[in-house]
């Protein structure tokens, strides 16, 4: 069995995991803006990198809002 940090997720999967639309997450793989790679033709996503991608997002937000 995977453990969560190495577990790889789909598009469908990240949207939900980060409550967005699936077109606003293809969109930002697209653009590299989120961390993504393709396998077989189709977005896929680990995990763990998902969660440091969102802790540098809120870091930001704080260092600007000070």
């Amino acid at each position: 069995m995977m453990s969560s940090e190495s577990e790889i997720l789909t598009l469908d999967e990240v949207a939900d995991y980060l409550k967005a639309g699936k077109r606003t997450i293809y969109r930002l793989a697209q653009k590299g803006e989120i961390p993504a790679f393709k396998f077989g033709g189709t977005w896929r996503f680990r995990r763990q990198e998902l969660d440091v991608w969102i802790a540098e997002r809120i870091k930001d937000n704080k260092e600007k809002s000070e």
